[in-house]
């Protein structure tokens, strides 16, 4: 599959007038370590090219790219991610399109050493000026980003009957989506800005002077960021990519908390203090949901179509997919869900934020 995916970027780019030249050169793979996109080295241009396998956010071919050009031209003046140089429009050989992006020379974030280097870029990226109302668009900018979220997690709830979960799994999920939804009717929104939603340690690169890029922008929206702290240091996340196995204990997740705070101004810290565990909470409710919607969609065929999502197996190498089924299955076991549960009263984490997140 990589093979053919390599020639019909070749044509892609043989067709483009911005980057014809780039078809002459080698065209090198990278590693398939996501299930959302391949991605394949240009030559010596210092630029990658970014080919969609499906759309996360269910959105038809060009409306995914036009979404994800959005996301990096947003993101772009807080230095903390690639820098777009266009885009392949969807085409007979590409049909979902592809992006031409800066290839970061960077390594893997070596958890816990590296959080801090984490917490600084999404510090970096949610201090950005929020645009107006107007000027949002196209990306998602609800106007109650909680409920948004619940929403979500709802709608991906829907497959938890079909997904073969323990009894005792389900209640988990299911006392703690109580708690998040009456926390959330007690509190109100704090103030958005934009932020990632996908900002698991998987999709960061280390460049050489220390700093951290996001590298995978798809699903940036402007909404809650406490979103994005849950996202980088849940067991869920520090754990699920191939290179990067890492249980973070208490203590390095509240000093990964603590450093965000102080890196951000202090008036969108404290306008989230209060929901920091509620979103956590929320995060890993999206995340275990998710694995349930994968666990179900996933045996189906490709589509082969442009549009939408398409979680196949099919879409990618047999070694990825026995990784996420893997994790998957890991996540979802009821030992694994109450070791997550680093929010409950009395943990190291709840107990600073009662403190007053100081």
């Amino acid at each position: 599959m990589c093979d053919e995916l390599s020639i019909s970027l070749r044509a892609a780019l043989r067709e483009s007038r911005a980057f014809c030249a780039l078809a002459e050169g080698e065209i090198s793979p990278l590693p398939d370590t996501g299930l959302a996109h391949a991605h394949f080295r240009l030559g010596d241009s210092g630029l990658l090219a970014r080919i969609p396998k499906q759309s996360q956010m269910n959105l038809g071919a060009g409306e995914n790219l036009r979404y994800q050009q959005a996301c990096f031209a947003r993101a772009a003046p807080a230095g903390h991610s690639p820098a777009l140089h266009g885009i392949l429009p969807p085409s007979s050989h590409l049909p979902r399109g592809g992006l031409i992006v800066d290839h970061i020379d960077g390594r893997p974030p070596r958890l816990p050493r590296d959080m801090a280097a984490l917490a600084d870029a999404l510090a970096a990226i949610h201090a950005l000026p929020l645009p107006a109302q107007a000027a949002r668009a196209p990306l998602l900018a609800p106007a109650d980003p909680l409920q948004a979220v619940v929403a979500e997690v709802s709608a991906q709830a829907a497959f938890l009957p079909r997904a073969g979960l323990a009894a005792a799994a389900l209640t988990q999920i299911e006392k703690t989506f109580a708690m998040v939804q009456d926390a959330l009717r007690h509190a109100g929104n704090g103030q958005p800005c934009l932020v990632a939603f996908d900002a698991h340690p998987g999709n960061f690169l280390l460049r050489n002077d220390g700093r951290a890029v996001l590298v995978d922008l798809e699903k940036a929206r402007y909404g809650a960021p406490p979103l994005d702290l849950a996202h980088a240091s849940l067991y869920t996340s520090t754990s699920w990519d191939m290179h990067i196995r890492a249980d973070l204990d208490d203590r390095e997740v509240v000093a990964f908390y603590r450093r965000w705070m102080c890196r951000v101004p202090p008036r969108l810290a404290q306008s989230w203090r209060a929901l920091l565990l509620p979103l956590r909470a929320l995060m890993w409710l999206w995340s275990v949901t998710w694995c349930a919607k994968w666990r179900v969609l996933s045996d189906r065929r490709s589509t082969g179509s442009g549009d939408g999502e398409d979680w196949s197996r099919d879409n990618s190498s047999d070694a990825l997919v026995d990784h996420v089924r893997g994790r998957v299955d890991h996540y979802l076991e009821p030992a694994v869900m109450e070791r997550c549960r680093d929010w409950a009263p009395g943990r190291p984490l709840a107990r600073w934020a009662d403190a007053g997140a100081g």
